[in-house]
């Protein structure tokens, strides 16, 4: 059982939890993320590993109330425990893999949306504690809904906050404040890293292209299985059919299709969706399960 040392709502509809898994938080890397299980017969769910402590032996999850399985969860309190937490699963960011040398020279943006900032939150922790300063943009429909602005402001160089509605910071979507940064306040960037709503790194990343800024994005917002079993996270990223779950969640966003990524989605949230996908896909439907290849 890995107990729930701390529990608490940041903003409506979204908790973050502390929970004990010391093997986890001793291998985890920033971009990684774990599957949790509530009870022995509930919901395997990944989420993106928002914090850790090694010395503590502890890990911090971030999610979004979306379906039965997270509204039963939201009511866990400390003390209470999960009855699985199995990680850390995906590839680490691609940063972790850079020279320090390297990344000192490259200016990074970081652009967050929603739920978005919490897999951001360790990625800019991470280059803070090696002396890296990064710019990072977290935006909102409202200022209701911003989440982790204080711990963010604690590791960012220059924190952006925009809400859609003007009620906070910037006024407009996040994009509207790259746009900003690089066209009217002089700002350049080597690289951005963008994660949050499907439809949102899509125009991200229609803009960064145009901006000419490199930008990886992070798909865990499709992943449902999170072992490449189940075939929901498949997407095309150039013209290669990759798993969010086990070849991601980091991928160059302008390689990435969108648009198919999305509809796939929709149709995989019924029976009869899927049993198309699958028929439509053929050995390529699933991925990482040993049996087909992608």
């Amino acid at each position: 059982m890995y107990q729930i040392l701390q529990a608490k709502e940041l903003t409506s509809n979204i908790y973050l939890m502390e929970v004990e898994a010391a093997r986890i938080a001793k291998a985890c890397q920033p971009g990684q993320f774990v599957i949790v299980r509530a009870g022995s017969d509930g919901e395997r769910i990944p989420l993106t590993i928002c914090d850790y402590d090694r010395q503590k032996g502890t890990i911090t999850i971030v999610f979004q109330v979306v379906g039965a399985s997270t509204y039963y969860m939201k009511d866990l309190k400390a003390g209470d425990a999960f009855c699985d937490v199995a990680g850390p699963l995906g590839c680490p960011s691609d940063l972790t893999r850079e020279s320090m040398e390297g990344l000192r020279k490259k200016k990074i943006l970081f652009v967050a949306g929603g739920v978005g900032t919490a897999p951001v939150y360790p990625q800019v922790k991470w280059l803070h504690e090696r002396g890296i300063q990064a710019d990072v943009i977290i935006g909102a429909k409202t200022k209701e809904l911003l989440i982790l602005e204080k711990e963010m402001e604690a590791v960012a160089g220059n924190l952006y906050v925009t809400t859609d509605d003007g009620s906070y910071g910037r006024s407009g979507m996040v994009t509207k404040t790259i746009e900003d940064l690089v066209r009217k306040e002089g700002k350049a960037y080597d690289v951005c890293i963008a994660i949050g709503p499907m439809i949102m790194m899509k125009f991200v990343c229609r803009l960064t292209k145009e901006l000419g800024i490199p930008t990886v994005v992070s798909l865990n917002p499709i992943m449902v299985d999170g072992t490449g079993m189940c075939g929901a996270c498949r997407v095309t990223v150039g013209d290669q059919v990759k798993f969010a779950c086990v070849d991601g969640p980091e991928f160059d966003g302008h390689l990435v299709n969108f648009d198919e990524a999305m509809q796939r989605q929709t149709l995989y949230k019924t029976e009869e969706g899927r049993a198309y996908l699958a028929a439509q896909e053929g050995d390529t439907h699933h991925g990482g399960c040993g049996v087909c290849e992608g």
